[in-house]
């Protein structure tokens, strides 16, 4: 049994009633060898409690108090708050211990379960898409570092892209805590700035890995090749429409930059000569500091344009005349959206009706669609060559599309297609009597946001040289 090696505890604790005087309430054991158990017996308020020593350490300290601490086979020390009821019964809880190693057989290729996307993109990439046009990139045969495998690439960033992560650094987090993510890497974990470079130098790849998808759709007879249908979204690019104007437009923003920029520096020359002596060191430091790093900016503003200017030409539009020029991304466009004006590109994708399958996708920089239509049939009609289909393949076929399509170039373009065309004009709901309910509901409304002057007569209200009276009495 352990020995008994010091005394520290007070003779006055309030569970001492039931123990002799010369029992103390906090002892210190020695145990004589690694594995001996101790077992106390307490007052009538404790129950008894067995400890099992690591081999580590002899020593251990009970403390009858609402707090034991305790040695276990896990952990050198642990504290355990324990809860006694009136009867003496303390309440138990399983140890754990966040320092231990756990050792988990994991098969990376058991976690790409056969119908899943992630398992579609993996054998795709591996068995049915040539990726050795990413090679010709490469210039590592004999010095320089490994690189990343270009399928591990494309399947973290078709994947990412396919649940939303568009941004290189929420896919390299991913890779680093997805489970799903990490089987499609196989443990590799690619920085954000090597995602984003291979992301960046794909713009030629990318049409040869879309047929070889769109080639694998047909062989698995996915297509239907009877019916069609056009829509397109706005999608914001990477550019402020503060940069947006004609060229004379932009010419005059770099004139009024120019005169901020001499308004502050002649301010500055003032403040250099001491003409704010009374103000203190500190906040004039600060001001003058703050001033010089403004015109630092609006000078640098100043340059960008006029370079643009010198490189640029007036960009036109369908009509001929002068649109508005973007100084960041001159082959966007301003696009009027339910959630207001955006600089971005109106994005457009052609897809068979029999499983959904998108056979040709592009992005436009124009806000319209009144002239999308003979692109988008040109890139498709190319698709489908390169996947061995003859050049009549749209002739007689379905194509629907929206109103905002109906125009004489779009329909020319079907007629010349032999297509069997459904694309409504702007004003067919008026002569459909299946929405007449509907646009009266509408004039409802409008009539009751914008009342004529009869029913504002009739209300008591009458306007008087444009102006609002109030009403009669």
């Amino acid at each position: 049994m352990p020995e008994v090696l010091e005394s520290n505890g007070k003779q006055n604790h309030p569970f001492s009633d039931s123990l002799s005087k010369s029992t103390p309430i906090h002892k210190i054991f020695k145990l004589k060898s690694p594995g001996e158990t101790v077992e106390k017996p307490y007052p009538r308020h404790f129950s008894c409690q067995t400890f099992l020593i690591h081999p580590k350490s002899l020593k251990i300290r009970l403390r009858i108090i609402k707090s034991v601490v305790f040695l276990n086979r896990f952990s050198e020390r642990t504290i355990v708050n324990n809860s006694f009821g009136e009867d003496g019964a303390m309440a138990k809880y399983k140890s754990y211990d966040y320092c231990q190693g756990v050792l988990i057989p994991v098969s990376l290729e058991e976690q790409l379960m056969p119908g899943t996307l992630e398992f579609a993109i993996h054998t795709l990439v591996e068995t049915r898409i040539d990726t050795s046009i990413f090679e010709v990139r490469y210039n590592n045969d004999e010095t320089g570092r490994l690189a990343y495998d270009p399928k591990i690439l494309l399947k973290v960033v078709l994947f990412g892209y396919s649940r939303g992560l568009i941004s290189s650094r929420q896919i390299e987090r991913a890779c680093r805590e997805n489970v799903t993510f990490m089987a499609l890497s196989c443990r590799e974990q690619p920085d954000h700035s090597t995602i984003a470079g291979f992301v960046s130098s794909m713009r030629d790849e990318i049409l040869p890995l879309f047929r070889d998808v769109l080639l694998v759709c047909e062989e698995e007879g996915l297509l239907g090749g009877t019916f069609f249908a056009l829509d397109g979204c706005k999608l914001p690019s990477n550019a402020s429409k503060e940069w947006s104007g004609t060229i004379g437009d932009l010419r005059r923003k770099r004139e009024r930059i120019e005169k901020k920029v001499k308004q502050l520096v002649e301010e500055q020359v003032e403040v250099d000569k001491g003409s704010d002596e009374e103000e203190e060191e500190g906040r004039r430091s600060f001001r003058v500091t703050e001033r010089r790093r403004q015109i630092e900016r609006l000078w640098k503003k100043a340059e960008r344009i006029e370079r643009w200017l010198k490189q640029s030409n007036p960009k036109r539009g369908r009509q001929g005349g002068e649109i508005k020029s973007n100084v960041t991304d001159n082959e966007s466009a301003l696009m009027v959206t339910s959630h207001g004006t955006i600089q971005g590109y109106n994005g457009q994708a052609l897809v068979d009706s029999k499983d959904q399958v998108i056979i040709y996708a592009e992005a436009f920089g124009e806000a319209q669609d009144l002239h999308l239509i003979p692109p988008v049939l040109e890139g498709a009609k190319g698709n489908m060559r390169a996947i061995g289909c003859g050049k009549g393949y749209f002739e007689g076929k379905i194509f629907t599309a929206d109103s905002n399509y109906h125009s004489p170039p779009n329909l020319g373009k079907c007629e010349q297609e032999g297509l069997d065309a459904y694309i409504p004009d702007k004003r067919f709901r008026r002569r459909d009597s299946r929405f007449e309910r509907e646009h009266k509901q509408r004039q409802r409304r409008t009539d009751r946001l914008n009342p004529s002057p009869l029913s504002r007569q009739k209300s008591g209200l009458y306007l008087v040289h444009g102006l609002r009276s109030l009403p009669r009495i």
